[in-house]
């Protein structure tokens, strides 16, 4: 049976991290909160998406439960493949979530204005993150000499 999208108990864990282990520290950003951001289905079926929260802005990786998980190495990093290309992650984990997988976009976020700005480059990320890469054009070829002067190929 597949599991839901992850984004409630995302939002519920790391508001509870937000207001606890991580209330008041510098390198929090006031004007952000904690939101999950356009989850969605990879190319093996887990969940990946973004979270905001006030200390940063991450990629996500979770399982599915059903699709086998991939094991991070012994450093803690492992390889996911989007249709973008691939991309390192880093093996992590709380209590109420077990494990997943994190790319850090952001860290600290401090830069961001509004919650609503910190929205938009996750959204733009997740999007990046689920788009083939553009077919690179070839470049038109510059006539012959023979063409050029309309005497043929």
């Amino acid at each position: 049976m597949s599991v839901p999208s992850p984004a409630a108990r995302l939002e519920a864990a790391f508001r509870a991290i937000a207001t606890g282990r991580m209330a008041g520290l510098p390198l929090c950003n006031p004007e952000l909160g904690v939101e999950a951001v356009d989850f969605r289905r990879t190319p093996t079926g887990h969940w990946a998406g973004a979270l905001i929260t006030p200390w940063g802005i991450n990629l996500l990786c979770l399982p599915d439960g059903e699709a086998p998980w991939p094991r991070a190495g012994a450093d803690g990093k492992c390889l996911w493949r989007f249709p973008s290309g691939d991309y390192e992650f880093t093996r992590a984990s709380e209590d109420s979530l077990g494990e997943f997988h994190l790319c850090s976009l952001f860290s600290p976020a401090l830069e961001f204005g509004s919650h609503d700005e910190a929205r938009q480059v996750a959204r733009a990320a997740v999007t990046a993150l689920f788009e083939a890469p553009a077919a690179r054009e070839e470049p038109a070829r510059a006539p012959g000499r023979r063409r050029f002067l309309g005497l043929g190929a």
